[in-house]
Order: structure tokens, then C-alpha cells, then sequence
């Protein structure tokens, strides 16, 4: 019998060493090193194809054809569609909804075979969930396997057009003597499923845990070995899902998709301003309305402040959907540059609809929100902002102004503040909403509480 043996790897880069380290020489992170039984197999003496270099103008292009996944949200987030042997990692917390978002992927496909591989729950939890969500006419098949040599032989003998994996935490190979969810396993299952998916020209989805830091569970190596990363993430005080691309070898990684969760499952949301803008019965104050641009999508959102006196000495700094220290320099730039003093209140600031947000074209809203607030003094409802504010008060021009305009317009709006900058750009774009072009903080507080 073979002699156990063990090795050290990083739980956060994956590098393995033989004996334990305090710093991983690899990451620089500090006691990430755990041991893990391991078994190294004899290699086997199997023939290579070799491979020989070909001049890059002499490599011949074939046109793209992506798979249509039915789900106008998770085809813009992966670039226009499923590419064929691709390996997708989708991330999320517990209970966010990731095997429902697949599991209603794999319902909805038509004219393709799914094979859905489920580590964690049994058949019929699988098809009690597939009954909520409406079934309908599919090809969709159910496997209920952990070991990656049974699920790729059954792989082999159904031929479907896509496999999706939930979880990749849930794996074990044969080929490694490591309990399933280690670092070892992870590493060697995903492997398995790459060399698969590339091999054959399929599409693999991997579902995968996050750890309670927020980050993908496994090595950090994962997510450089699949070709596309997506994470879903929401609120659970909120029936809203964001859908996003943290890294995407065949797409645009600045995408996102918005779901709203109901009873019978994600229902794709392909009008964000709908549920980021609240619908008052009166004007309130410290409510502004900021043009942003997330992707290629614009969207209007509701950045809400308050600002009242410190009750404790020391003033409050908070934000939900927004940048901390972005707000802290907004309010000295409005204390140092245009003299109003809120350096002894609190504010609080947030974002409607449990979205985070870091386009600076917000600057202008978030200021216009704080004054309101300030001077008690509501901002029309018809009324919205896309402009960046600069630390010397200036208001900065932001990008593809003529897309924020279109998207004001379509939803309402009869005037939108921008910066002079940009009025050349923005005139061309408008039609019936009034532009009004502003170049310091102080013409914004004139405009809007004269």
C-alpha cells in the first residue's frame, strides 16, 4: 500500500509547498497554509500531438456563434450569449439564488440538451423547485453525482449541449485522496471540467460558495483557470438580484443584470429605473435623481440624504450604495469651496433599491440630495443630474452624456443638469427636456433653491 502523503497549500493563491510557512511567497498573505492528504499517481506514458507554431496572420477566424440562453439578463452579462466551451463561475452568498437562476436557464433552453449536476440537493427537491418555476417543454436532465469520473462518463454517453455543475465545492476526484471542498480537489475537479469543455467544444457553468470574507471559496487559481466569472449578489432585505461580471475573457466585464426575485423565480428586470426610483405621493427633501451609466446600459437612480445636527459631539459619516470617503470629500468640498457648513452634522446617505454604485456622474446628485436636506427644500421630481464634481467645485463633464439625455428624456423627465462641458454633446441628443448647463456648485444652489 502507497505511503500517505501530504502537502501545504494556500488557501488563498492555491501555491503548495511541502512543510507549513507563515507567508505565502506566492501572495504575500500571512497563516493562509493547510495541510491536505494528497496522492500523486505514476504518470502515464501518453503519447503527445505536437504542436507547431503558426504565423498569427496565417491562423484562419471563424465566425462567433454564441448559444442563446433565453435570458436576455445573462446573455448581456456574458457578452451576447453563451460561447461554446466556455467555463462560467457564478458566485453568491447562500440562499441568493444561483441554482435557481441555472436551474431556470436549463428549463427555459430549447432545441439543447442540459445536464444539470447536482452535489447538494436530491431529484426531487430538484423537480419540486423545477415545478415552481414552470417547467414546460425541455430537454433538461438531472444527474445527482459527486465523482467527476462518473459524471464525465455519463457526460459522455448523453452528449448534452451544455453541463452545469452545482457545486464545484461538491466534487471529488479520484485522482486526488483529499476530502471534497479542499483546495487540492477544487483545483483538480475544475481541471477535470476545463480539460472537458475544451476538449469537446461545451459550455460548463460552475457553481461555486463564497466565503464569509464575500470572496469565492477554493483557491484563488479558479477563478484564473475558467473563462468567465459572474457574481450574483443582492440584499436580502430587498427582492432585487444583481447579476455581475467580474471577469470575462469574451465580454465586456463593466455589465450587469438586474433580477427581481418572486414566488416562481427570477423574473428579469429590463427596466433598472423602475425599481431604483421611488414614486412619492409629495415632494420631500434630500431626494435627488442621478443619471448613470453601469456597462452599456444607462439607468436613473434615487440617491436619498439626510443631514441633521450631531446629537453626540461627533458628526456621522454614513452610506449605504455608495463610497464612504467619495462622500467625505463631496462635503469638504462643499464646506471648504462653497461655504456651507456641515462640518458639525451628520449625513447620511443612500441608495435606492439596495444597488452599490461608483460612477462619478453621481457626484452632482449626491450634492444636490445633501443641500435639499440641508435647506429643507425638495427637488422637483422631474428634475435629474449627471455631472462629476471636482475638488475645487468645479462640475466635470462625464462620459456618453448623450445616452444619459435618451434615458431621461424616455422616463420623464422635462430638465436635466450637466456641465458646460458637455451641453454641446447633450444638445444634440435632447428633444423635449430642458438642459441646463452649470459650471461651479454654487450655480447648482441657485438653480435649484433660488
Amino acid at each position: 500500500m502507497a505511503k500517505t502523503k501530504t502537502a501545504f497549500f494556500c488557501s488563498h493563491c492555491g501555491a503548495q509547498s511541502p512543510k507549513w510557512i507563515g507567508k505565502c511567497p506566492s501572495c504575500g498573505e500571512w497563516n493562509t497554509y493547510v495541510e491536505e492528504v494528497i496522492q500523486r499517481q505514476e504518470k502515464q506514458n501518453i503519447p503527445k500531438r505536437g504542436a507547431t507554431p503558426t504565423l498569427i496572420t496565417d491562423i484562419e477566424l471563424s465566425a462567433e456563434n454564441r448559444i442563446d440562453t433565453h435570458n436576455q439578463e445573462l446573455n448581456r452579462v456574458l457578452g451576447g450569449g453563451l460561447v461554446p466551451g466556455s467555463v462560467v463561475l457564478v458566485g453568491g452568498e447562500p440562499g441568493i439564488g444561483k441554482s435557481t437562476l441555472m436551474l431556470q436557464v436549463a428549463l427555459t433552453i430549447r432545441n439543447l440538451k442540459v445536464l444539470y449536476v447536482s452535489g447538494e440537493e436530491s431529484e426531487q427537491q430538484i423537480r419540486m423547485r423545477a415545478e415552481r418555476l414552470g417547467m414546460g417543454k425541455n430537454e433538461c436532465y438531472i444527474l445527482t453525482e459527486t465523482s467527476t469520473s462518473d459524471i464525465l462518463a455519463h457526460i459522455s454517453n448523453l452528449n448534452p449541449g451544455i453541463v452545469i455543475i452545482d457545486s464545484i465545492q461538491t466534487l471529488s476526484s479520484e485522482n486526488i485522496d483529499a476530502s471534497a471542498g479542499s483546495i487540492s480537489q477544487i483545483r483538480e475537479t475544475a481541471s477535470e471540467l476545463q480539460r472537458f469543455a475544451k476538449t469537446v467544444n461545451v459550455p460548463v457553468f460552475l457553481i461555486g460558495h463564497i466565503t464569509k470574507e464575500g470572496t469565492l471559496a477554493g483557491p484563488k487559481l479558479l477563478e484564473h483557470m475558467v473563462d468567465t466569472v459572474l457574481q450574483f449578489e443582492g440584499d436580502r432585505n430587498y427582492g432585487y438580484r444583481i447579476l455581475r461580471s467580474v471577469k470575462n475573457r469574451f465580454g465586456s466585464t463593466s455589465e450587469l443584470g438586474i433580477y427581481e426575485m418572486q414566488s416562481d423565480g427570477l423574473r428579469e428586470v429590463s427596466n433598472p429605473s423602475e425599481i431604483l426610483i421611488t414614486q412619492h405621493e409629495e415632494q420631500i427633501s434630500g431626494s435627488a435623481i442621478a443619471a448613470t451609466i453601469e456597462g452599456l446600459r444607462p439607468m436613473l437612480i434615487e440617491t436619498q440624504a439626510l443631514v441633521s445636527t450631531a446629537a453626540y459631539g461627533t458628526p456621522q459619516r454614513s452610506c449605504t450604495g455608495f463610497d464612504t470617503r467619495r462622500l467625505n470629500m463631496l462635503l469638504a468640498v462643499l464646506e471648504k469651496r462653497s461655504g456651507f457648513k456641515l462640518g458639525i452634522k451628520d449625513v447620511f446617505l443612500n441608495i435606492a433599491g439596495g444597488l452599490r454604485v461608483d460612477d462619478p456622474a453621481t457626484d452632482l446628485a449626491v450634492v444636490s440630495a445633501v443641500l435639499s436636506s440641508n435647506v429643507d427644500m425638495p427637488i422637483s421630481s422631474k428634475t435629474c443630474f449627471a455631472a462629476e464634481v471636482g475638488l475645487s467645485g468645479e462640475i466635470r463633464p462625464v462620459t456618453r452624456i448623450e445616452q444619459r439625455v435618451s434615458e431621461a428624456e424616455k422616463l420623464g423627465f422635462e430638465i436635466i443638469v450637466i456641465s458646460k462641458l458637455n451641453w454641446k454633446a447633450a444638445k444634440s441628443a435632447s428633444k423635449n427636456i430642458k438642459i441646463e448647463a452649470v459650471s461651479r456648485i454654487e450655480e447648482v444652489f441657485s438653480l435649484l433653491f433660488a
